[in-house]
Formats: structure tokens, C-alpha cells, sequence
């Protein structure tokens, strides 16, 4: 009996092709002049996630704008990361810099919806969150909006992540269990 390999489109994770949710977040005309005239390419910024906590974006630079966003999706696949979401919000607020730029990124309570601009925005809906705050201060640069959240996105813990940094269980991180009034005094 022959076993035959499984040719589908797939992403390096296993999960098929099409359950990535995938936004253009900005297209680029660039112009280069040289001796015969203008020579046109295209930039395009791609956000793409799973909307189950994956998420990642990619730049990319093609003579044609179809080609460019090709490109920029495959690099955003290849940069695709897991992130903490809790109750379709995330954990915790966090600040995410980039050059100029700064992005605040807040929780917020269910029915909220995604408060955000831009590229927070699509970065949010393809990671699968539908309940946050962002704002976005010092720059309104695609591109750097973009790195700035995801650089907030970085620094998210889980309370799982938290626990283990910190040598304890995960109840007592949420202070489930009171430290018992010994260990506060040898402390």
C-alpha cells in the first residue's frame, strides 16, 4: 500500500491555507527617476493572523501592486507569532515603541469592540481580538504604528508565563491563596 504525501496548502504550522484572516494595511507608490523617464514599484504592508492568537506582518516591494502584496503575505506568514489572549482581550496593558512612534493598547471589557486605528486595527482583528483599546501617539507612519504595536504585543505575559518567571503556581499569582503570614516575615 502506497502512502501518498498530502500536497494541500499548508503553513508551516499545519493549519490549511485558508483560515488566516489577511488585511492590507497600506499600499506605497514609489518612483525612482533615471535617464528614460520614472520607474514605478510598489510597496505593500500585510497583516496576517489566525484569528486565534497568531499573528504576524511583511513588507513587500514588487514592480506590480499583486505581486508586492504576494509577497508581503508570505513574509507575514513566515513571521507569524503566538500571543496571550484572555477572554477575547488581552492580558494586560502595555506600550509599544517604535522611532517616533507609540502605541498604548488597553483591555477592555466584552461589547467594547476594537477601538483603534489603522494598522492597531487590523493587527487586532487578525489576532483575534475584538475587545481592546489603542491609541497611537507621535507618528501616524504606517509602518511604524505597526512595529510599535507589535512591539507591545511582545511584551504581553500570560498569567501562565508570569507564574513560571516568577517560581510559583498560577494561583498564587491571582492571589487565590494568601501568602501565609510566616513567609511574609522571613521574607
Amino acid at each position: 500500500m502506497r502512502k501518498f504525501k498530502d500536497k494541500s496548502n499548508k503553513d508551516q504550522a499545519g493549519a490549511p491555507e485558508a483560515a488566516f484572516i489577511e488585511k492590507v494595511i497600506h499600499i506605497n507608490r514609489v518612483a525612482k527617476v533615471v535617464k528614460g523617464g520614472r520607474n514605478f514599484s510598489f510597496n505593500a504592508l500585510v497583516v496576517v493572523g489566525d484569528g486565534k492568537g497568531r499573528v504576524g506582518f511583511g513588507l513587500g516591494k514588487a514592480r506590480e501592486v499583486v505581486d508586492a502584496i504576494e509577497k508581503g503575505t508570505d513574509n507575514a506568514r513566515r513571521s507569524m507569532k503566538p500571543y496571550p489572549i484572555v477572554r477575547n482581550t488581552l492580558p494586560h496593558s502595555i506600550v509599544g515603541r517604535f522611532g517616533a512612534g507609540k502605541v498604548v493598547i488597553k483591555p477592555a471589557t466584552p461589547g467594547t469592540g476594537i477601538i483603534a486605528g489603522g494598522s492597531a486595527r487590523a493587527v487586532m482583528e487578525c489576532l483575534g481580538v475584538s475587545d481592546v483599546f489603542c491609541k497611537s501617539i507621535g507618528t501616524n507612519n504606517h509602518v511604524n504604528v505597526l512595529r510599535a504595536t507589535f512591539n507591545g504585543l511582545e511584551k504581553l505575559y500570560s498569567a501562565r508565563m508570569m507564574a513560571k518567571k516568577r517560581g510559583m503556581p498560577v494561583a498564587r499569582v491571582f492571589s487565590l491563596h494568601p501568602i501565609p503570614v510566616k513567609e511574609v516575615i522571613n521574607a
